[in-house]
């Protein structure tokens, strides 16, 4: 499994689980994610029990990525923090990091929030939320 890919799902199991709870929608969407990236489901259980054997949130690393794909990133953890329809101030503070660690301040998370609907199959115009995202781009 490709790196990028890798931390990408460990951010959003790390996030599916921060409620103490990896319900069904949450993991739904972690396993679309690494299906739609051509990883394989065993691949994907092994990294949930590896994610979730571990005491700590380990260090995701997202450097090397493209402005496309660290908006994509940003996307999908907003996403996922709503997907069950409740978000809890654990999950703002853990998406508001992974923004940070994705080169944004962290009140992007804020303002996409607004705009980024916790069901999939609602989908947003991606090229003005990146556009109004990248405002928030630390220079």
């Amino acid at each position: 499994m490709e790196n990028n890919i890798k931390n990408h799902l460990k951010a959003l199991i790390q996030l599916s689980i921060i409620d103490r709870d990896f319900g069904q929608p949450e993991k739904s969407y972690v396993y679309t994610i690494g299906k739609a990236n051509r990883v394989a489901e065993k691949e994907i259980d092994e990294l949930v029990g590896e994610v979730l054997n571990t005491k700590e949130n380990s260090e995701v690393n997202f450097d090397g990525l493209l402005s496309e794909e660290r908006f994509d990133y940003l996307y999908d953890v907003i996403q996922l923090m709503k997907i069950d329809g409740e978000v809890f101030l654990t999950e703002i503070r853990y998406c508001e990091e992974v923004a940070e660690k994705l080169g944004y301040d962290k009140k992007v998370v804020k303002k996409m929030s607004s705009r980024i609907y916790g069901d999939p199959s609602i989908t947003g115009n991606r090229e003005a939320l990146m556009k109004e995202a990248n405002k928030f781009l630390k220079k």
